[in-house]
């Protein structure tokens, strides 16, 4: 399962409120049950980073995201009480459902997957609406993030 409709419909709540910045989070499941799912809406610090530094971060909330440390080590705390990142969600503004270039990058480490049994989701907003919703996943196979179906949105 890649996302249950009470999960969606937080990250789609999420994604609305925090329009018109791109949002993220993640999906952890511990121990294959369906029951045991937490989603952990992390807060995205690229503003701050791009008033900060804006020649190095030339881009702000709006086209990117980055996510809080703090949240960062939430999540690296729940890994190590046995729980995995089965999906990582974030949104595009004003823009479509789609596994940009940049999301790739940022997905991979030295040309491998980082969450390589993760789901990559992103969600549309328009105009501070959620107007749709793409899944991406990892090919060994072929090397690259291939679409995936995401069911019953």
């Amino acid at each position: 399962m890649i996302l249950g409709r009470e999960e969606f419909e937080r990250i789609r709540a999420q994604a609305e409120t925090e329009y018109p910045s791109e949002c993220c989070g993640v999906v952890l499941e511990r121990n294959g049950a369906p029951g045991d799912r937490l989603v952990v809406a992390c807060r995205n610090i690229q503003n701050e980073l791009h008033i900060k530094d804006p020649s190095r971060h030339p881009r702000d909330a709006r086209v990117a995201y980055q996510v809080d440390p703090k949240d960062l080590l939430r999540i690296g705390r729940l890994e190590g009480e046995g729980y995995r990142v089965r999906t990582i969600y974030h949104s595009h503004i004003d823009a479509g459902a789609y596994f940009s270039e940049t999301d790739k990058q940022n997905a991979l480490l030295q040309g491998e997957p980082i969450y390589p049994d993760a789901t990559y989701v992103v969600v549309s907003v328009l105009g501070g609406r959620l107007s749709g919703a793409a899944a991406f996943a990892w090919s060994q196979d072929r090397r690259e993030f291939l679409p995936v179906t995401l069911k019953g949105f």
